[in-house]
C-alpha cells in the first residue's frame, strides 16, 4: 500500500517554551502511515524560512517522499499554541503563509503522480477546495479532514468528492454527532468518522454507527490524536479489506477503529504531533 497527504503543512510553535514541531494535518497523516510501516509521501508547498527548511529535513530524515512538493520565498505556515488553564489550545498563526499566494493547483502530471497512491488525504487548511473534484476523478480514494471549521454548506459542497470525511465533534452532544455524520454521508461520503476527544468516536457507513471508547493513557500532549487515530483507522480498514475481501463489514470497521485508538493513545505520548521540537 502506498498512500499520500496532499495540502497543509505548519510548524506547531509552542510559546510558552519556545519551541516548534512540525505538523499539519495532511503531513501529519503521511508521517503517521510511515509510522505505521507504510510507504508514504507528501505533496505540498513550503516557504523558505527556518521552519520549512526544518520540516523538509524531518521528511527526508524519515524517508516520506517530497519529490512534487513546491517551495517558495516567504514564511513557512506555522499555529502557535500557549498554555491556558493548563490545556494546550491554539491561540493564531499566519494563515498557512506561503501557502495562500501559492495554493496547490494540481497539474496533470501531478495527478498521475497522486494515481500511483492508493489514498490521498487531504484537510480543510489545504486550501484545496477547488481541487477535490481532480482528486476524485482520477479514480483515487479521497479522505478528508473537515476538523472543528465545518458548516451544512460546506458539507454539501464538498462531500460529494470525499470518500471518506473525517468531522471533529467534541463541542457536540452525541445525538448531534450521530444527525452530523448522516448528514454528511447524504451528501456523497461513503464512510463519516467523528472525533469526540475523550469521548471517543462514532464512525457511520450509511447503515449503522461503530462506537469506539479511547486507550486512556497519562498525556504528554494531544496534538496529533486525531490524525493518528484517522491514519491507524483508515489504513487498516484498506489493508484489511483487500487482505481478506470477505471479512464483515462491522467486524472491519469495530478493528479499525480499535486500531485507531491504540495508535492515538501512543501519539499521546509524545511531545507536538509526532516530536521532533527545535527552538525558535
Amino acid at each position: 500500500m502506498k498512500v499520500i497527504g496532499v495540502g497543509d503543512n505548519v510548524v506547531d510553535k509552542y510559546v510558552y517554551k519556545k519551541t516548534m514541531y512540525p505538523g499539519g494535518n495532511a503531513l501529519n497523516f503521511s508521517v503517521y502511515a510511515k509510522q505505521l510501516g507504510i510507504e508514504a509521501a507528501y505533496l505540498g508547498v513550503f516557504g523558505n524560512d527556518r521552519a520549512a527548511e526544518h520540516i523538509i529535513a524531518t521528511l527526508k530524515n524519515l524517508n516520506v517522499d517530497i519529490s512534487n512538493c513546491r517551495q517558495h520565498e516567504g514564511e513557512n505556515g506555522f499555529a502557535a499554541v500557549d498554555l491556558v488553564d493548563g490545556d494546550r489550545v491554539f491561540i493564531g498563526g499566519n494563515g498557512g503563509g506561503v501557502q495562500m499566494d501559492h495554493p496547490i493547483v494540481l497539474s496533470s502530471e501531478d495527478l498521475e503522480y497522486i494515481k500511483s497512491f492508493d489514498i490521498a488525504h487531504s484537510s480543510i487548511y489545504s486550501e484545496m477546495d477547488s481541487e477535490l473534484n481532480k482528486l476524485k476523478e482520477s479514480g483515487i480514494l479521497v479522505s478528508y479532514d473537515f476538523s472543528s471549521d465545518y458548516n451544512d454548506e460546506l458539507l454539501a459542497k464538498n462531500c460529494s468528492h470525499i470518500d471518506i470525511s473525517l468531522l471533529s465533534c467534541g463541542q457536540l452532544a452525541e445525538e448531534e454527532v450521530e444527525n452530523l455524520l448522516k448528514r454528511a454521508h447524504s451528501y456523497g461520503s461513503k464512510l463519516v468518522l467523528g472525533t469526540m476527544g475523550s469521548r471517543g468516536s462514532i464512525v457511520y457507513n450509511g447503515q449503522s454507527f461503530y462506537r469506539q471508547e479511547p486507550h486512556f493513557v497519562q498525556p504528554v500532549d494531544t496534538l496529533g490524536a486525531g490524525d493518528s487515530f484517522f491514519t491507524a483507522f483508515i489504513l487498516h480498514y484498506l489493508s484489511e479489506k483487500k487482505e481478506n475481501p470477505e471479512i464483515q463489514e462491522a467486524t472491519l470497521l469495530q478493528n479499525s477503529m480499535e486500531e485507531g485508538a491504540k495508535f492515538a493513545a501512543k501519539t499521546c505520548l509524545v511531545e507536538g504531533a509526532f516530536g521532533y521540537g527545535i527552538p525558535f
